[in-house]
């Protein structure tokens, strides 16, 4: 489980593709690191199963690529990263689980103000359950939904500090991002497709 508050930017040292998925190799500052430690990289939960001097290695199974854009990662990209939350750390975004529901794309890119807004075409199961001063994921990042101007076109704004300490400061017209609808938002849909079908 985590929050959606992005602790450490990283970048890819390494991306091997095999006929099993894709070795990513992460750098970053992380100093204390355990094997088997699960952390979020742009929004989705990984293994950590190697250790190196100021890296970690995690490794991508086939369907994690096929609902994210992990395969297109190259050496020098920069990535949003967060530990896994403890018990008794405070929840400072929302709950967050690092299921990526699928991938977005940034329509437009506007500066106002002291905010930049983003325009996202989000896939209609995540549009489904996302509203207004809702709660989203934006890889990895915990943000809240501004407007919602179509039913699978979401806005975002992000503020000064988002902009500085995360990766999404980067994202321009075009560019795909990972997403994860609102959990509860996701569940209240389960129950009720299940009340529609006459399940109980």
């Amino acid at each position: 489980m985590f929050t959606g508050i992005i602790t450490e930017v990283g970048s890819v040292a390494r991306a091997n593709h095999n006929a099993n998925g894709l070795e990513l190799t992460i750098r970053s500052r992380y100093s204390d690191l355990e094997l088997g430690e699960s952390i979020a990289v742009d929004g989705a939960c990984l293994s950590v199963q190697k250790l190196s001097d100021g890296t970690f290695e995690a490794h991508v199974i086939r369907t994690s690529l096929d609902r994210t854009r992990f395969a297109d990662y190259v050496p020098g990209q920069r990535v949003n990263l967060e530990r896994a939350l403890r018990l008794g750390d405070r929840l400072g975004g929302h709950l967050v689980q690092g299921h990526v529901d699928g991938l977005g794309r940034v329509e437009t890119v506007t500066d106002r103000d002291d905010a930049r807004v983003l325009n996202i075409r989000v896939p209609s199961s995540v549009g489904r359950t996302s509203v207004p001063q809702g709660s989203i994921t934006v890889d990895g990042v915990s943000l809240t939904v501004n407007a919602k101007l179509e039913p699978d076109l979401i806005q975002i704004s992000l503020i000064p500090f988002t902009l500085q300490h995360t990766t999404l400061g980067e994202r321009r017209a075009g560019d795909r991002v990972h997403l994860e609808a609102d959990t509860i938002g996701k569940y209240v849909e389960a129950l009720w497709e299940n009340r529609v079908n006459g399940q109980r």
